[in-house]
């Protein structure tokens, strides 16, 4: 594979990727399965390595997921940029608000097609298929829990800003793996009484390993660079953005140790 972006970064991403030291060969590029696209970065010689879903806001497979998948690929771990709504779509937002809803309210299709995703990052060569995760932002960050919640076969779960209410709450043992929510204290989407039902739902269902983390301040989307819609809830926080990558650095060095 050769480095694929279909269209070029915006400053504030590629200010996010160069953050991220490449001290090795990355290999980046576009893959097809099922009815899916996706964004595939890996070392260039990976064997046995930890590996990491990532599903993007509601906008769909887009330049923000990417950078994070060659993000994680630079410091070694094989990352895949998935695909919820199939054929690797990128949305505008009133598409994304619809399609969106629509994956909320149908909780069995969401994880179904988050699960042909994670499947398809186990099958990749060099996968350790004992040290997959799965994070998401926003739309994603609510897929990564659905799937924690589904109880499928992974290390943990990372949240950024996502959704925390869900249509089907987790059962009894259901949740196996760690969980690591990071979200913002200055959330309109996920206020806080979204986040205490949460953690009862954690709570009831004998979730055994999970944080919460709030950054003060932060609004919908905090990690997003290219985000400066303050009036609709939703802002960029260099501050939070930072802590919470430390944060999901520490949580993969901890479940994938």
């Amino acid at each position: 594979m050769t480095t694929v972006y279909p269209a070029p970064l915006t400053p504030a991403l590629e200010t996010l990727l160069a953050s991220v030291e490449e001290t090795a060969p990355v290999e980046t590029g576009a893959i097809t399965f099922g009815g899916f696209g996706g964004f595939l970065a890996k070392p260039a010689a990976p064997d046995a390595r930890p590996a990491v879903l990532i599903i993007s806001d509601w906008s769909g497979l887009n330049n923000h997921a990417r950078v994070r998948a060659e993000m994680l690929a630079r410091l070694g771990y094989i990352a895949l940029a998935g695909d919820v709504y199939g054929d690797g779509r990128e949305v505008g937002q009133e598409e994304a608000s619809a399609l969106a809803g629509s994956y909320y309210a149908d909780t069995d299709l969401f994880r179904a097609h988050l699960a042909a995703n994670l499947e398809r990052l186990r099958a990749e060569p060099g996968v350790d298929p004992e040290r997959i995760a799965v994070m998401g932002y926003c739309f994603g960050g609510s897929g990564a829990l659905e799937l924690a919640r589904a109880g499928a076969d992974i290390a943990g779960a990372v949240s950024f800003h996502g959704r925390l209410a869900t249509e089907t709450p987790a059962e009894k043992g259901a949740i196996t793996a760690p969980l690591l929510v990071l979200t913002g204290a200055a959330d309109p989407v996920v206020p806080d009484e979204q986040v205490v039902d949460f953690e009862n739902e954690l709570r009831g269902a004998e979730a055994p390993d999970w944080q919460v983390v709030s950054y003060s301040g932060a609004m919908h989307a905090f990690t997003m660079p290219d985000t400066n819609a303050p009036d609709y809830g939703a802002m960029f926080d260099a501050t939070a953005n930072a802590r919470s990558w430390v944060a999901m650095r520490a949580f993969f060095d901890e479940i994938f140790a």
